[in-house]
């Protein structure tokens, strides 16, 4: 075994998305934001910025159809509840994802239904949804994680077969392309983050897309306690919630959106060099993507053999975060289906609604059901990454990588 010592005064500050090292923003977002607050009109559904940005995101994506909403959550459960589940009704999803994307399902009555996912890609797949289907299943939640799109001509060819609608989140994968079309033009609804870290950025926010016409208008419906603003005899048709965004943030992303391209050809390039610089590391696989696949990198992710680097991702973790690199092993520590939520059945009181609908299937969290999901986790390190880092961020990075895992060679 090689040792190599890290030397902590040569630690480099690397670019953060949590402040402006590590944002583009700018001179734009305060000219268009100086313009909203002149107008003085910072509500969408009067102003004209939410509204720009609407179209313009629909344009950017070939799609019908844009609606803005107040976060990434707020944009899963406006999906959600856009194809009308009853209660008891099954989603599938992934056993790897934020609350937020969750949470929702439940607040519709539904039942969320979790596959495995690839060890490599921590994306699910078509054979692992098609494992989780039943006679309940309303729909499909595909999770294009980190900026990879998921295999989504097999996932949809299995939908389509079903007759399921697809949801795609999005939130990670801003303009990621899969066999030459955006994620999120894929399925029935497609969902978008513009939370503090997304490639475009308005501190909380999302959007909202679809090719279909019945359920683009149940969206915005949706986002606007179901009243039927320009209707001839409106009223409140359902049951929905306040979900809108305001012009402030409007202004903001109108600006964001003009960088997005920029935001992630810097990200692709950038990743694209790292990749080259620490190819071929034994105990290492640099992140892992279909060839005809776009990966627009939200984060940068690693598979670390623990057979041959001692201590596995979080030994890696500890070296790294001794040179200032705040990597995150596991990404999250558990299966979303081991927090409290799913095994103590905290939702409504003490009713347990929706989870005393289920099937006893639905309801196994059993981790030897989910080898694959416990594989990725323990395997994967995620490195931050964003539209700032230089040649000098990404030579520091893979010094380090290499560095580390020479000293950690077994």
């Amino acid at each position: 075994m090689t040792s190599i010592a890290l030397a902590p005064n040569s630690v480099v500050t690397l670019p953060s998305d949590q402040d402006i090292t590590g944002r583009d923003l700018g001179l734009p977002e305060l000219d268009l934001l100086a313009k909203c607050i002149h107008s003085g009109t910072l509500t969408s559904t009067k102003g004209s910025f939410t509204r720009t940005l609407e179209e313009r995101f629909a344009a950017k994506l070939g799609v019908k159809k844009a609606h803005a909403c107040s976060s990434g959550t707020a944009a899963i459960h406006i999906a959600i509840a856009a194809l009308d589940p009853n209660p008891g009704d099954e989603i599938i999803t992934t056993s790897i994802t934020d609350m937020g994307a969750l949470t929702p399902i439940l607040y519709q009555g539904a039942i969320p239904v979790f596959a495995e996912v690839d060890p490599l890609t921590l994306n699910v797949t078509a054979k692992t949804i098609k494992a989780c289907l039943s006679e309940r299943t309303k729909a499909i939640i595909v999770t294009h994680l980190f900026g990879n799109p998921c295999e989504m001509r097999e996932i949809m060819e299995l939908a389509n077969s079903r007759n399921i609608p697809v949801i795609e989140d999005c939130a990670q994968s801003f303009l990621a392309r899969y066999q030459g079309r955006y994620v999120g033009t894929f399925g029935a609804i497609g969902c978008f983050s513009m939370q503090q870290g997304k490639h475009m950025t308005t501190g909380e926010g999302g959007l909202v897309v679809s090719n279909d016409d019945a359920l683009a208008r149940r969206v915005f419906l949706l986002i606007n306690k179901a009243w039927g603003y320009g209707d001839q005899n409106p009223d409140h048709y359902f049951i929905a919630l306040n979900y809108r965004i305001s012009e402030l943030q409007g202004a903001v992303a109108v600006a964001q959106l003009d960088k997005l391209q920029s935001v992630v050809d810097r990200r692709v390039a950038t990743a694209r060099d790292l990749t080259m610089l620490i190819a071929g590391l034994d105990g290492l696989k640099t992140p892992q993507f279909a060839a005809d696949s776009v990966h627009t990198f939200w984060k940068y992710c690693l598979n670390v053999d623990g057979e041959k680097v001692r201590g596995g991702a979080v030994g890696l973790a500890k070296l790294l975060k001794e040179r200032g690199i705040t990597c995150a092993p596991r990404y999250i520590q558990k299966p979303a289906f081991m927090c409290e939520i799913f095994q103590k059945q905290r939702t409504f009181g003490d009713s347990h609604y929706p989870f005393h609908l289920a099937r006893p299937e639905a309801l196994d969290y059993d981790k030897s059901r989910f080898p694959l999901t416990y594989k990725a986790l323990e395997d994967v390190l995620v490195l931050p990454w964003n539209e700032l880092y230089t040649e000098e961020h990404v030579h520091y990075i893979a010094d380090a990588i290499k560095a580390s895992v020479a000293e950690l060679s077994l």
